[in-house]
């Protein structure tokens, strides 16, 4: 649904709500200590009350302490990875406090195990993930974003990068949010070797929630998936230090100030140099990623705690390339491109972001929270890179003296590659979001007004001399006096892109959404419905968007949840989307849509006396207004216009669970078409026939994607771990350069990567150390050896597209990276 109208119409819709917060009812208070069998008091363990949202952790020495809800009967449930789960009923007076202390008891090791049940989650589209499995999963890219990569509905063909596709969307489409803090990513980057660090520090996370589709009107205006993130609070000093081959982190959090002063510091530094070496493409390349973020708290009173996040971030990457050599074509006729290329790129992207959060508490079930934030990014790309070429064919024949050498030249050309492009973002927003509680129900609301500022400066063009594309000189022109004048050009120019734009512009959104909770004949209904608004002075567009998630639990033998989510998901352009191919800035480009029905469930169940989770969902998404738009590697260009209508139909499996006593593993298998249809997208056959393409595959158009997360120990000697990473995902589609849409219809190879990684845990629980030794400050040390790319796979990621002497293209891969080891060593302390 579509309106236009003043910003005003959400504000005043927004205020008639306020009357419906005031309600509030009485608590009681819920204290205690939770210890293992040796008396030794258990952090980080979950104290939730069943079938409500909200919960408490203890800190390291055990201690919680929950609000409940007053006369009403309630279920504490106490879990913990590795642990037995325990439930404890009560029924408190309003203002009455309890003690209740929990002993957990081991379920067969120390080693980290299946959460396999979260009731706060099992009734939304959210999944939580563990992010204390980010230190351990081997991959080269983070730990939190491979874990991500991972999940049903998530495809990504690139380790080097850290953006991904959900449920056929694109990179621009996800959310990402810290501490309720909306988070950009650099625009001018185009490949997976540029982007360096993520944003997420995984050293600092506490709590990772996911949805692939159909997520709360809480969350903002994208079409695709939403990952919300939240870093840790503190309950005591403590760190970490890492280092590989890839790079380092140190992390240091604590209290101070009668513990009221809260505070997180991480320092990551990255230099992917290692990998970039077995690239194809040789040459000197000189990368550098530096990351420093700070989370720090402090608590006013018991009703108001004031919190400042901060990030600063310098990623450079210069490269000088020499030499590139590929060999390609069928098992009958290969060929081999040879490249020398002249000159170098020099890229830099700076960035900066702060947040200053006070959140007020004046009543039990009420909280209030005001936010402020600031994002500057400076950006600049700079390059001049003359390759010189040639395709030559090789021999065949086995035994020969020429098998595997060129024996005849079939093209020869250049190209020059050239960029001056520079890009300044500054964002700044305040905004409000509250909850309050009564009854059964759950009310959130919220209001947000964001300032941007773009400034783009775009110079990148690409001259190609080869066969079929420019001649040395313009021909002769009788009667021109400047035969360097148009229409004619010099130096075959193949593809030029210019843009000079300053964009100011302001957005203002709200939205209200309620939960209740119904039990009728004893099964559980839980309804979340919700709206959003969103209004854009450059566009002039407000758009209303309703939500809404319905889950079902039956009272059947098997524990069984339900749910049904739909709603309307617009996404408003920020920027790239407004620029098309060529550079030109289109102010009248209109949001696109997505409608989502998505239709789940989940089971919790038992299979060899282990916990397991299977959870499904299938899901439709009816796309209009669409802006169509090319991929090459991680860069996203758009056509700048609304023409095109589209759908992403398809379903998500994954199975996680006890494959291994103790240690949690999952699989995840998903199937996906996705389509589009651009208006007036018509050619003319041989015949003169018109033809309308009709449906044509979007870029994003994987049809299957199969993970694997795999963890094993050995029995008696459990200090001894492996984990294996896999992903297999089917082709994408791709094209010949500057052509219709319609002629994207070929596919890359699929990308298939294992990753496996041995651990060995150094000092444990167990070790004990003289006082004087320096290795007593560490609660952990574990070192790990992993083999990237396992099976030496070839995986594709884009073309570079050549022409011989005959005129024919070739579209030769730009592989990934080949097999390659990485040692690390993580300490905790």
């Amino acid at each position: 649904m579509r309106a236009t109208g003043k910003p005003g119409v959400v504000v005043w819709l927004f205020c008639l709500l306020i009357p419906a917060f005031a309600s509030a009812q009485e608590v009681a208070r819920v204290f205690g200590k939770i210890t293992d069998e040796r008396g030794r008091p258990l952090e980080l363990v979950n104290v939730a009350i069943s079938g409500l949202p909200g919960g408490a952790v203890t800190d390291k020495k055990g201690n919680y302490e929950l609000k409940v809800p007053a006369g009403r009967d309630i279920i504490l449930s106490i879990s913990y990875v590795g642990y037995k789960n325990e439930v404890h009923e009560l029924n408190l007076s309003a203002g009455e406090s309890l003690e209740v202390n929990k002993i957990l008891g081991l379920t067969f090791t120390e080693l980290p195990t299946v959460e396999v049940e979260d009731e706060q989650m099992r009734q939304t589209n959210l999944i939580r993930i563990d992010p204390k499995i980010a230190s351990v999963i081997p991959s080269a890219s983070d730990g939190i974003t491979a874990l991500l990569k991972t999940m049903p509905g998530v495809s990504s063909s690139n380790e080097l990068s850290s953006q991904y596709s959900v449920r056929g969307g694109n990179f621009d489409e996800n959310l990402v949010y810290v501490n309720d803090i909306e988070i950009y990513r650099p625009f001018l980057i185009r490949s997976g070797q540029q982007e360096g660090l993520s944003f997420i520090n995984s050293d600092l996370v506490s709590s990772v929630l996911f949805s692939a589709g159909g997520f709360d009107a809480k969350y903002g205006d994208k079409m695709s998936s939403v990952l919300d993130i939240q870093y840790k609070k503190p309950l005591d000093f403590g760190g970490s230090a890492s280092i590989s081959l890839l790079g380092g982190s140190v992390h240091l959090e604590g209290l101070a100030i009668k513990r009221k002063f809260s505070y997180l510091l991480g320092v990551r530094y990255k230099t992917n140099q290692y990998l970039l070496k077995g690239l194809e493409t040789r040459g000197d390349y000189n990368p550098s990623f530096t990351d420093i973020q700070t989370l720090l708290n402090y608590e006013v009173s018991k009703k108001l705690e004031i919190s400042i996040l901060g990030n600063y971030s310098n990623n450079n990457y210069n490269v000088i390339p020499e030499s590139r050599e590929t060999d390609f074509g069928t098992f009958q006729e290969v060929k081999r491109l040879t490249i020398y290329f002249d000159g170098q790129e020099v890229d830099k992207y700076l960035t900066y972001l702060g947040g200053l959060s006070l959140t007020y508490k004046p009543s039990k079930k009420t909280r209030l929270k005001f936010t402020g934030s600031g994002y500057n990014s400076e950006e600049s790309e700079t390059y001049d890179i003359l390759g010189q070429y040639w395709i030559g064919l090789l021999g065949t024949g086995f035994g020969d003296e020429s098998f595997g050498e060129v024996v005849e030249t079939q093209g020869v050309g250049s190209y020059l590659n050239h960029a001056r492009n520079r890009m300044n973002t500054h964002v700044y927003n305040i905004g409000h979001k509250g909850t309050t509680e009564y009854g059964n129900r759950l009310l959130q609301w919220g209001v947000k007004f964001q300032h941007e500022n773009i400034d783009d400066r775009m110079n990148e063009w690409v001259m190609i001399d080869s066969a079929g594309y420019s001649i040395p000189r313009p021909p002769d022109s009788v009667g021109y006096t400047n035969p360097l004048a148009q229409p004619y050009n010099p130096f075959g120019i193949y593809e030029l892109i210019r843009t000079s734009a300053n964009i100011t512009s302001n957005r203002y959104t709200a939205f209200i959404q309620n939960t209740w909770g119904i039990d009728p004949d004893s099964s559980r209904f839980t309804l979340s419905a919700g709206i959003r608004a969103n209004y854009w002075d450059y566009n002039e567009q407000l758009l209303i968007s309703p939500r809404a998630t319905l889950s079902f639990r039956p009272v059947w033998k098997n524990d069984w949840l339900f749910r049904v989510s739909a709603g309307m998901y617009y996404q408003p352009p920020f920027y790239r989307e407004l620029k098309d191919l060529e550079g030109v800035i289109h102010a009248d480009l209109k949001a696109q849509s997505s409608f989502h029905l998505v239709l789940g469930g989940d089971w919790n169940f038992r299979a060899w006396n282990r916990p397991f989770k299977f959870v499904t969902e299938v899901y439709y998404k009816y796309l209009s207004k669409l802006a169509p738009y090319l991929v090459d590697n991680v860069r996203i260009r758009y056509y700048g216009t609304n023409n095109a209508k589209g759908y992403a139909t398809g379903i998500d499996i994954k199975v996680n669970g006890e494959f291994v006593r103790g240690i949690e593993s999952w699989a995840s298998l998903s199937f996906m078409k996705t389509e589009e249809d651009i208006t007036d997208d018509f050619y003319f056959d041989s015949q003169g026939e018109k033809v309308e393409p009709g449906f044509i595959p979007r870029p994003s158009d994987q049809r299957m994607n199969f993970s694997l997360f795999f963890q094993d120990y050995l029995p008696r000697f459990p200090s001894y771990k492996m984990s294996i990473t896999l992903i297999f995902g089917s082709g994408l589609p791709f094209g010949p350069p500057k052509s219709e849409k319609y002629k994207h219809d070929l596919r890359m190879p699929p990308y298939r990567r294992v990753d496996i990684g041995f651990s060995k845990e150094i000092i444990g629980e167990e070790s004990r150390f003289s006082h004087k030794s320096p290795l007593r400050v560490f609660e952990s040390l574990w070192i790990t050896l992993e083999v990237l790319n396992l099976l030496q796979v070839n995986n594709t990621v884009s073309y570079i597209w050549v022409t011989d002497v005959y005129g024919y293209q070739y579209a030769v891969p730009n592989y990934l990276t080949p097999r390659q080891l990485n040692a690390k060593m993580i300490a905790k302390f």
